[in-house]
């Protein structure tokens, strides 16, 4: 018989011998699906609007460093576009049951009470708000009304109406109270004395001292869908016209890395901008079959994405890192501070919302950067609300820090490309068509 001693050491060795080593486990790790890897992205990303939300307002902050390599004194400076983001996230989470239904509604609720008494001017609210309600500062003269960054909460605010309306009683009562806020809007105001362009901001300050027209091709395609959709202050279809497209000017045709773009993107020469244009105003509108005399939105956003994805795969600057695994130029943290990246202006710096909210453009190339940064890079990139905002190779810079208008757009684009959740409830809204249709717009019912 053998003894105890021989016993201990013959079952040693066989736990060892069969143990699976450390590739082993990685491999079986990787053996997560990609609709479960999805789903564990989306979740912790939504955190940031949830557990991380500003606590006053329960609105997005503007950013959050999880580092204390430099002070942050705005953490709890509440971002209107990121705001309407993270609502469409709540809807989300609702949906894929992050949160229960009773959550969410509260969780909007409290937002959607505290953007009823926050400022606004003409029903604009401002780039940002206090926790009291009152306007901060964005920058010289932007002190007041926003009205790209109010478009990016008004597609929330009709989601949230078209969520709830079939609700119960009181789920009924904050689609109402959405719905008066979207149409609160005075888009008409922001033609600066009835002139057929929009402008971005105005303040009871310094008036039109910005002077910032809103012409295409960038992230703003939406403000002039909203607002020739409004039925209480919209504009006419001669402001999309002549001021987004510039009666025509709007137009190019050229061809990058063989994929084809039809729409001047408003960058020098001849390229395209960071991949937040093919994000924010599709959110809510849906570019699947979506066309207008101008362009294919779908095709457009495709060679977008794509354009971004070959470009990292040439690498001409020849940054560490880049490739099929790891691509996406966007407007982020930079190692000198903030930066609109893209092919024109590359600083070696990639953005993972870039690649991540280019999800229904490009699946398999956007779960190939997904897969990568999760199991090849995930304690450099990853913290307790998803993926950082950015980080370099080249200059071995992993910041640990986040900003709500980049986390915003993973969790809905990202839907988007699984279910189409937030396509279809603000498509299905009868103004949103009308006001299509006024553009000449044809589109995927």
């Amino acid at each position: 018989m053998l003894n105890n001693t021989l016993i201990l050491l013959l079952t040693s060795f066989l736990f060892v011998a069969c143990a699976p080593n450390k590739k082993d486990i990685q491999d079986t790790n990787h053996q997560i699906s990609d609709d479960s890897l999805l789903t564990i992205v989306q979740k912790q990303t939504y955190s940031y609007f949830y557990e991380g939300a500003e606590p006053i307002s329960g609105l997005a902050r503007e950013r959050y460093h999880s580092d204390n390599v430099y002070p942050q004194n705005d953490k709890d400076v509440i971002a209107t576009g990121a705001s309407g983001f993270g609502i469409m996230g709540t809807l989300v989470a609702i949906e894929r049951k992050f949160i229960t239904r009773e959550e969410g509604y509260h969780h909007l609720k409290k937002g959607i009470d505290f953007l009823a008494k926050a400022d606004r001017f003409h029903g604009v609210w401002p780039h940002w708000i206090l926790p009291s309600g009152k306007t901060k500062t964005f920058g010289k003269n932007d002190d007041a009304g926003d009205l790209v960054e109010t478009s990016f909460l008004a597609q929330a605010l009709i989601c949230v109406r078209q969520y709830y309306t079939n609700g119960n009683e009181r789920e009924k009562l904050l689609a109402q109270k959405a719905d008066e806020l979207w149409k609160g809007i005075d888009w008409n105001f922001y033609r600066k004395d009835n002139e057929n362009v929009l402008y971005w901001h105005w303040s009871p300050n310094s008036g039109w001292k910005m002077n910032f027209a809103i012409t295409g091709y960038n992230e703003c395609l939406i403000t002039y869908v909203l607002a020739v959709s409004s039925p209480t202050h919209g504009v006419p279809a001669e402001v999309y016209h002549q001021g987004w497209a510039k009666n025509g000017a709007i137009n190019t045709d050229i061809t990058i890395y063989g994929h084809p773009v039809k729409l001047k993107h408003n960058v020098a020469g001849q390229h395209v901008g960071p991949l937040f244009w093919a994000h924010y105003s599709y959110l809510g509108l849906n570019p699947k079959g979506l066309k207008d005399k101008y362009a294919d939105y779908w095709q457009e956003n495709r060679s977008h994405a794509l354009i971004h994805y070959d470009y990292a795969i040439e690498n001409p600057h020849r940054f560490k890192g880049y490739g099929k695994n790891s691509w996406g130029l966007t407007a982020s943290y930079s190692v000198k501070g903030y930066a609109a990246h893209m092919p024109s202006e590359d600083k070696g710096v990639v953005s993972p919302t870039a690649a991540l909210s280019s999800y229904p453009y490009t699946p398999g190339e956007s779960m190939q950067m997904i897969r990568h940064l999760y199991y090849n890079m995930k304690d450099k990139v990853w913290g307790e609300f998803g993926f950082y905002d950015a980080y370099s190779e080249t200059d071995n810079w992993y910041p640990k820090r986040y900003i709500g208008i980049d986390q915003g757009p993973i969790i809905v684009m990202i839907e988007n490309g699984r279910t189409g959740l937030l396509w279809k409830l603000f498509m299905s809204a009868s103004e949103i068509q009308q006001g299509l249709t006024k553009l000449g717009f044809t589109y995927s019912k």
